[in-house]
């Protein structure tokens, strides 16, 4: 008697290489589904392998400024996610490129094979936002629902877990500096989500867990200023350090010349998009268009930084801390 063996149905993530890719890679792997990781460098993508079985998880070449890389990589999918977004531009990857072009691009493809679509924007996707980041995320958004409407979309508020660029920057720069910028006066409210919650949230809408058509807001459960997301860093790594406000106008000084580096720390971008709060909005909820509809209860802030960022404590892991 022949046993006719199923094959797992085909996920291609774009941007799965990144910080947020490699927990949804992780998350999908774990599921049983085939994973095709398309990004710019596949050579640079090795340490997904160990987060699945041999021959589970594939990287490819794909670009999504190339149009013809990113149809090649939806060949035989059964669902598509675009993860790729930017925080600041580089050369020919530009805001419009990557967050408006690019989103049509991965759409489009997955249309035209069947394939569903799981798209992530950020909160801080506006028409009428002040950043070049808030408006191309907000463009991309429409591109993919006039492309599929029965697409679902993603807003996570800021993303922190072990590869964050956030805890660990600031991190960082505690370790070396007296004191800590307040971009500001450090008012800017967010709503820290733990990235193992939104890969989570992605996963389960790959297995169809999730009503398309719909733009759901992901936030953590604490609502944060900038200076209490700091205050409480410093408390996790035991370290004592001034906090500095800085005016809008001293930032967007500071930026202007810090955008000039190759990989800036902080772009007149970054400054406008500081400008308005980054936290789940109240239709979202009355709507339910969050991680309540999804069955997800969000992690604290003090359960996982603390996981990850011993590191910068004066000794380490053998720091004493109180208990």
């Amino acid at each position: 008697m022949t046993t006719i063996t199923q094959v797992p149905p085909l996920v291609v993530v774009f941007g799965g290489s990144g910080f947020l890719g490699r927990h949804v890679v992780r998350a999908l792997a774990r599921r049983g589904y085939r994973v095709r990781v398309a990004c710019r460098n596949p050579n640079l993508a090795g340490h997904l392998q160990p987060l699945g079985n041999v021959g589970q998880i594939q990287a490819v070449q794909a670009n999504l400024r190339h149009r013809w890389s990113v149809d090649r990589a939806v060949q035989g999918a059964d669902h598509v996610i675009n993860l790729v977004g930017i925080l600041h531009e580089s050369g020919q990857q530009t805001f419009n490129a990557v967050q408006d072009f690019g989103a049509r691009a991965v759409a489009e493809a997955a249309r035209a094979v069947g394939a569903r679509l799981t798209h992530v924007s950020a909160i801080g996707a506006d028409v009428h936002s002040p950043a070049a980041y808030g408006t191309t995320k907000a463009r991309g958004e429409k591109a993919v629902m006039d492309t599929m409407a029965e697409a679902v979309i993603f807003r996570p508020s800021i993303v922190f877990g072990p590869e964050d660029g956030f805890f660990n920057r600031f991190a960082k720069m505690a370790r070396l500096s007296p004191f800590l910028p307040l971009i500001g006066g450090g008012h800017t409210r967010f709503q820290p989500v733990y990235v193992g919650d939104v890969a989570e949230a992605v996963a389960r809408s790959v297995d169809g867990e999730v009503a398309g058509g719909r733009i759901y807001e992901l936030g953590g459960p604490e609502v944060l200023t900038f200076r209490e997301c700091l205050e409480t860093m410093l408390k996790v790594i035991n370290r004592k350090r001034m906090l500095i406000s800085l005016p809008w106008w001293v930032a967007r000084l500071q930026a202007s010349i810090l955008g000039l580096l190759p990989k800036p720390i902080l772009t007149t971008d970054q400054v406008a998009l500081l400008q308005n709060d980054n936290v789940v909005s109240q239709a979202a909820v009355d709507e339910g268009r969050t991680f309540a509809a999804l069955g997800i209860t969000p992690q604290a802030m003090e359960a996982i930084l603390p996981g990850y960022l011993w590191q910068y404590r004066p000794a380490g892991q053998f720091t004493h801390t109180a208990a």
